[in-house]
């Protein structure tokens, strides 16, 4: 596939260059003469528009319509306690939690575990760690042709 999209871009610059436009024609950008034409006339300001602002490009954030320093206010307060105080804290604080499901003090336990049966020469692992007695195992008869792989 890319190759069909290589050797289509390959047809196509040589369209391009047996044309044999100059390079200034291609790259010409035009503009529209009337661009000088128009002019804006400002409007009048009076002492109202000075005492009563009415912001006209007021985008709202989502949490109020109607006020702007409302909807800026609500804006960075949810922002301080959301990313702040629960991402960031929560985060501090919930990396340096004591282990709560106690796996140390298991792994701990294991190795001292591990050290005592070593000093006293016994086997790591109990071969009779469940009972042999309440282990049903199936008859040679029932087994048959079956193979057994330990």
């Amino acid at each position: 596939m890319a190759a069909l999209v290589r050797f289509g871009n390959r047809s196509a610059l040589q369209l391009v260059l047996a044309n044999q436009k100059p390079w200034s024609a291609i790259r010409a950008i035009k503009t529209s003469p009337k661009k000088d034409d128009t002019t804006v006339i400002p409007a009048p300001v009076t002492k109202e528009d000075f005492a009563n602002p009415n912001p006209k490009n007021w985008v709202s954030y989502g949490f109020d319509y109607k006020s702007e320093t409302n909807d800026r206010n609500v804006t960075k307060s949810s922002f301080f306690f959301g990313l702040t105080l629960c991402i960031v804290w929560g985060t501090f604080v919930w990396s340096y939690l004591p282990d709560t499901l106690m796996r140390d003090w298991a792994q701990r336990e294991g190795y001292l575990e591990l050290r005592r049966r070593e000093a006293a020469g016994v086997d790591l692992v109990s071969p009779n760690y469940i009972n042999p007695a309440s282990i049903i195992l199936p008859s040679d008869d029932e087994l048959g042709d079956t193979e057994i792989i330990i």
